[in-house]
């Protein structure tokens, strides 16, 4: 292995680890500032307010995408083995 192929290894690495977590991440932003606009138009400054939504929105989101985001991860963890196997 080659440093080539190991910043090929690496960049796919952190782009699984971002297509994996992405769903989940979005999700959270988005309930998060419809939380917060709620706050700021009720002034209700609760921080324990947006737990709840955001981790029901969280296992919602994982709960739809797992199969996508276990795809994603199996071709990864396939293609990495693969090269013990068959060297780059």
């Amino acid at each position: 292995m080659n440093e080539a192929d190991a910043i090929e290894l690496t960049y796919q690495a952190i782009w699984t680890t971002i297509v994996a977590a992405g769903p989940a991440v979005g999700a959270a932003m988005i309930v998060g500032v419809v939380i917060a606009l709620l706050q700021a138009l009720t002034q209700v400054q609760e921080v324990t307010l947006t737990f709840i939504p955001k981790i029901i929105a969280i296992l919602l989101v994982c709960a739809l995408t797992g199969s996508f985001i276990g795809s994603q991860i199996f071709a990864f963890a396939t293609e990495t083995y693969s090269h013990i196997a068959n060297p780059f």
